[in-house]
């Protein structure tokens, strides 16, 4: 208590005794200049945010073009020539009288409202400019002399170095498929998987809800899509993550993992420093709209992702999570030898240096604790169901030591895991890297902490993965010789604060129960992954077809292998050439080479649909949504969004920048990342083309399910490859 008490009474920056002597004031200089520095770096931030979001704001334009603009309307004003057909001189003899004054005034006004107008035809131009799609149709043959004029114009635009979020205001908003279109899609998508009875079937259901209450829920979608910025994101987002009850361990999160073979160090505090302060760095590009928006071809995607990059954290409740998010962190939570540290990242001044970084982190490393079992499996309270941790949290995190310690691991900027075992890639060995994605996907269900939106994972070699919460989405390193950090050390870095818990044993009790309940989860997920090096992208672009559509094909090759039978087939296919875009279903469709091209022609056409806003899935979920709204019942989509993926694929994009050139340094490659299976009898695939001659692919499914093996669809996997190679051959 008195040791309490004592750091309550050192938090106090004023104090004043009174006394026959007078008032006697005391102060901590210390606290009173970290509160300033605080102060100031809130103050700077916000007057940083706003003028970044002005200058994202007028693009293509900049604030000098205004400056310009004003100068020389003054400029002909004061020479007597009129360029304002007669406004300036209205508006003085009428409101002002004349005189210099009013002269100055008024060209000064009328200058800017000319430059505001010009800004917003500008950025209307842009708009109706990225609302057109056919330039991604004809990638596959012959560009029209009109697309090609179309991409020039809008090159030429993106030459004024745009920020992040200058096209956040000129994307379109996705566009609401018909209903008759999204319903003959939908059933084509169906032809190949059903017989003649169930397709009669699912067609008389169609037209049921066609003629019914399906232009009934579409007027109220069409209403949606015009007061929102994105009809499917809003509920996506709310009914498919924050609604969802399960565990987000496995069942939502996803991993990734690191460069198979270029780690450039194996110390593990080095390699933390300076994956720490890379992250901190692009968090910076991010605050300050730096980064440069990606492009498909010419055209910008969607930022708004970015936002909740860092900083973010889910916070369960009983019947829905939310998402929140801290505008600042200046510290990060890391988790090491079963305890849980906050570690500060900024000095009041500046973001410490990796060598600074790498000196908290080798105290943190080589510091001897006694840990207790509650302490060390804290971290499983986030992978058991979202209403049982909730829960707990209400019960047992609400006030004291264990509401401050909490707050400290969710307000964090993220988390850092140091893992006590070496991972690594041995092409000989395929559980090498089995086993590393499973300690990236799960971990030992503990060693986590699955509400943050990212945890940065470093094994004791150096390795680097990383497990991110799903819902709020979907940098060079360096070191000496010896493999530590870069740099001098300018101050004395505030060593690691360690976080104090209170356990009850009603919460011991809660904590070796989610143990349990982890470890469960754990042993009934298998993982299996495959390094393909026999032939990548470019013997795949030899025959002409698509890359993704190719391992598309591949991938309903083997599943009919391994089962016997073709299935509902989920890809996610991104929408982020739309304003808050997300994500959108390809269904893949349709003996020998010919068919192989017909199969892959028309995969492309599909998933080319999904980007531009024609797909089913969404549309179709949200009419769902509405009808739940209007408590009307709806056969057709119970049936519809009741069908499960028992094959769900996702490609990962090798590269959105060009900072390495994978061709030349093929060490960098990285194998991707995965998820868990989406159908307890079912799959989840991953796969990454990471170049010319390499592409890896992530499966997993449910090691209690008798008809799923995912060991077995590797085998089938690396058996389909080649038989399609080998179509090529002659």
């Amino acid at each position: 208590l008195a040791k309490t008490m004592a750091e309550a009474h050192s938090a106090v920056a004023f104090g004043f005794t009174v006394s026959h002597d007078g008032v006697s004031l005391n102060y901590d200089k210390e606290l009173l200049k970290i509160v300033y520095q605080s102060i100031s770096r809130s103050y700077k931030r916000r007057v940083a945010r706003f003028k970044n979001n002005l200058r994202a704001g007028i693009y293509p334009a900049s604030p000098s073009s205004y400056v310009f603009i004003v100068a020389v309307m003054v400029a002909m004003s004061l020479a007597n020539v009129d360029l304002s057909f007669g406004l300036i001189d209205w508006a003085q003899k009428r409101l002002f009288g004349v005189s210099f004054t009013s002269l100055l005034f008024c060209s000064v006004v009328y200058s800017s409202l000319c430059w505001l107008a010009i800004v917003q035809i500008a950025r209307l131009t842009i708009k109706l400019m990225f609302m057109y799609r056919g330039w991604m149709y004809e990638r596959l043959r012959n560009t029209r002399m009109a697309t090609k004029f179309y991409l020039l114009i809008v090159k030429l635009i993106l030459k004024h170095e745009p920020m992040l979020k200058s096209f956040q205001g000129a994307l379109p908003r996705l566009p609401l498929p018909t209903l008759r279109d999204t319903l003959r899609r939908h059933l084509d998508t169906l032809k190949p998987l059903l017989n003649d009875e169930s397709r009669r079937r699912m067609e008389r259901l169609s037209d049921e809800f066609e003629n019914t209450i399906g232009p009934k829920l579409q007027r109220y979608l069409t209403l949606k899509s015009w007061l929102s910025g994105n009809y499917v994101s809003d509920w996506w987002e709310e009914y498919v993550y924050l609604r969802g009850r399960s565990a987000l361990m496995i069942n939502s999160n996803f991993y990734g993992l690191d460069s198979l073979g270029y780690a450039g160090t194996t110390i593990q505090a080095a390699r933390a420093a300076n994956i720490t302060y890379a992250s901190l760095l692009f968090r910076r590009l991010i605050e300050r709209q730096e980064l440069k928006p990606i492009l498909i071809g010419v055209v910008p995607l969607c930022s708004s992702q970015y936002e909740r990059t860092f900083n973010t954290c889910r916070i369960p409740g009983v019947e829905i999570d939310t998402l929140k998010h801290w505008n600042d962190a200046r510290h990060i939570a890391v988790y090491c030898h079963g305890a849980w540290f906050k570690v500060l990242i900024h000095d009041g001044r500046r973001l410490l240096k990796p060598c600074e970084l790498q000196i908290i982190f080798n105290e943190i490393l080589s510091s001897c604790y006694d840990v207790t079992d509650d302490e060390r499996h804290l971290g499983s309270l986030t992978a058991i169901d979202r209403t049982s941790w909730a829960e707990i949290r209400q019960k047992y995190f609400s006030v004291g030591v264990n509401k401050s310690s909490l707050h400290a691991i969710e307000s964090s900027a993220f988390t850092l895991c140091f893992d006590e075992e070496e991972y690594f890639y041995d092409p000989n060995d395929t559980s090498k890297l089995d086993h590393w994605a499973h300690m990236n996907l799960h971990g030992k269900g503990y060693d986590r902490w699955f509400d943050k939106s990212f945890n940065l994972i470093v094994s004791k070699n150096g390795k680097v993965g990383i497990n991110a919460e799903h819902s709020w989405a979907d940098a060079p390193i360096i070191y000496t010789a010896e493999g530590n950090c870069i740099g001098d050390v300018d101050i004395t870095p505030v060593s690691a604060r360690r976080l104090k818990w209170d356990f009850t044993p009603e919460l011991s009790r809660e904590i070796a129960l989610s143990v349990q309940k982890a470890e469960a989860l754990i042993n009934d997920v298998e993982m299996a992954l495959i390094v393909f090096r026999e032939f990548g992208k470019g013997f795949i672009k030899k025959c002409q077809i698509s890359p993704d559509g190719f391992i598309q094909m591949i991938l309903q090759l083997t599943y009919f292998r391994d089962q016997r039978k073709f299935c509902l087939t989920y890809e996610a296919s991104m929408t982020r050439l739309y304003r808050e875009g997300r994500t959108e279903t390809v269904r893949p469709i349709e003996q020998r080479r010919d068919l192989l091209y017909k199969a892959c022609e028309k995969h492309q056409k599909a998933y080319l649909d999904a980007m531009c806003g024609k797909g089913v899935d969404r549309h179709l979920f949200c009419l769902y949504i509405v009808s739940c709204y209007l408590q009307l019942d709806s056969p057709f989509l119970k049936e519809v969004l009741s069908e499960p993926w028992r094959l769900s694929t996702s490609q990962t994009p090798q590269q959105q920048t060009d900072l390495v050139d994978t061709r030349k340094y093929p060490d960098y490659v990285s194998a991707g990342g995965g998820f868990g299976p989406v159908a307890d009898d079912g799959y989840g695939i991953s796969y990454i083309i990471g170049g010319e001659n390499i592409i890896s692919f992530h499966i997993s499914s449910k090691r209690y399910c008798e008809t799923t093996s995912s060991t077995r669809f590797r085998e089938t996997l690396l058996q389909s490859l080649r038989d399609v190679r080998s179509l090529f051959d002659d």
